[in-house]
């Protein structure tokens, strides 16, 4: 048996290693992704007064505290079991919009783009965003600075800070927009509309018409039939502030669809021994293990997943491309049967980045968004209360309780990645079977692919570290069954 042991993996947000067991037959008997570190955000919560939940929690991420923001003021909300005047909620979905803008840019260029422009077995001083923007040019690396300039000028102004926002609150929001500020947020909409054509076109030219990339992202290697689970309108279209969670199966039929206080009727976690983070499945149909098909309880909430579970986009250009993708790799431009090719995540994002501009430029141009009537202030006895919304990387869902005085006795939180970790890991352990072979020479660009098939979740484990793509150390170590290294590959 020989191990190869991948740690730490890069372009992620976090910490992470992965090991892989190979028998003396050269096959991938077994692999892990592992989580080595330890949060504990739901424990020291305790104790806390829960309208302190929107500030402190955006301390869990420094890629998407905005998604922490809004969901622990949705869950707020409940606890004080209050309504939030219109106004509010079309802010807190406008600042919502603009992030998610900015958030799918970042995956899109930074992290996963130099796998497919510049190539996954390109060298790893070229992998990474400087190869990018070398092989698509300067206007890219140009644009996609002043669409993450404009997310945040935004952000702030809605949310009180660029990152660790402030203003979501109990009852509503405690900033409003001007008239000069919506006509601002209109221009800049309007330019990010622009924005994602344009990262549209370089998705056709550099991914799309590559024979070698579809045939990779149609491949075996990254392919998985689990459930998908997206937040969903009431005309069942993807929304990312709003609305219930839907889960389809394999086969695109509905399993569930539930409100946010309903969740806990539909999910379960399951904890395993070799890792820190836990394992959300759907509870109606059982753990299984870390298996595909309808019969297991495994599910997968990522941007494919939010497509897959839903029956479109409720905007016209995001509309179009949903339609495009589906037909491409399923025949259906309908969307009625799921897309199992993990790799399309990365379409999947860009189409969300599509509908979060568009979105974007709506509640800006909304007359109402300029109300001065933002918040209701709460008057209820606080007890328990639950908010959804799907971050970037997947569904998030926060539970607080509290007693009568609104102290926290009990915080749950179901991250987006946490949704994910199952898929993630059973991602890993495809690839590297059909990636590492016996005789097979194991080089810096397969442990790369071996890389991809978890980077394509775009997984956040905590407040990130960054270092420029391609430049964290690796290393693999191969053993005996005596612990006695007998190769090491570095890249240190």
């Amino acid at each position: 048996m020989k191990r190869y042991t991948i740690d730490p993996v890069t372009r992620l947000e976090g910490h992470g290693k992965i090991e892989i067991f190979v028998n003396d037959e050269g096959e991938v008997e077994n692999a892990y992704f592992q989580i080595p570190e330890l949060r504990g955000f739901e424990r020291f919560c305790v104790g806390r007064p829960v309208e302190e939940m929107p500030r402190i929690t955006t301390r869990l991420c420094g890629v998407c505290p905005e998604a922490h923001h809004m969901a622990a003021a949705k869950a707020c909300d409940a606890v004080y079991h209050v309504e939030i005047p219109p106004a509010a909620k079309k802010l807190r979905e406008l600042l919502y919009s603009f992030f998610f803008t900015a958030d799918h840019t970042v995956h899109f260029y930074a992290l996963a783009g130099p796998d497919f422009v510049c190539g996954p077995d390109a060298p790893p001083a070229e992998r990474n965003i400087l190869g990018l923007i070398a092989k698509v040019g300067l206007d890219a690396g140009l644009q996609v600075i002043q669409c993450r300039a404009r997310c945040q000028e935004m952000i702030e102004k809605l949310g009180g800070k660029k990152i660790h926002q402030v203003t979501s609150i109990p009852g509503g929001v405690t900033v409003g927009l001007t008239k000069e500020d919506q006509q601002k947020a209109i221009d800049y909409a309007k330019q990010n509309i622009e924005f994602a054509k344009f990262t549209l076109k370089v998705l056709e030219d550099v991914v799309l018409k590559n024979k070698a990339y579809l045939d990779l992202i149609l491949g075996d290697a990254y392919r998985h039939e689990t459930y998908y689970m997206g937040l969903v309108d009431e005309n069942n279209k993807v929304n990312f502030y709003d609305g219930k969670v839907r889960v389809v199966g394999p086969d695109g039929t509905e399993h569930c669809k539930y409100s946010p206080h309903e969740y806990r009727e539909y999910i379960a976690e399951r904890v395993e021994p070799w890792t820190y983070l836990k394992f959300p499945y759907l509870k109606k149909i059982g753990w299984k293990g870390f298996v595909d098909g309808k019969d297991s309880g495994v599910y997968c909430a990522t941007p494919q997943s939010r497509l897959n579970a839903a029956d479109g986009m409720a905007t016209p250009l995001a509309q179009a491309e949903y339609e495009k993708m589906f037909e491409t790799l399923t025949g259906d431009k309908a969307g009625k049967k799921p897309i199992h090719a993990r790799l399309a995540t990365h379409w999947a994002r860009v189409i969300e980045l599509t509908y979060a501009a568009e979105r974007s430029l709506e509640l800006a141009q909304d007359p109402e968004i300029t109300s001065d009537k933002i918040r209701t202030i709460p008057t209820a006895k606080p007890d328990e209360g639950i908010g959804i919304v799907e971050a970037p990387r997947g569904t998030l869902t926060h539970h607080y309780c509290t007693d009568e005085r609104g102290i926290l006795t009990k915080v749950n939180l179901v991250v987006g990645t946490t949704n994910n970790y199952a898929p993630i890991a059973m991602s890993v352990k495809r690839a590297a079977q059909k990636l590492i072979k016996k005789g097979a020479a194991v080089t810096d660009a397969l442990l790369n692919m071996v890389e991809m098939a978890f980077r394509l979740y775009d997984p956040c484990f905590g407040c990130a570290t960054h270092t420029l793509p391609g430049q964290m150390p690796l290393i693999v170590t191969i053993r005996d069954l005596a612990g006695n290294v007998k190769q090491e590959f570095r890249r240190d």
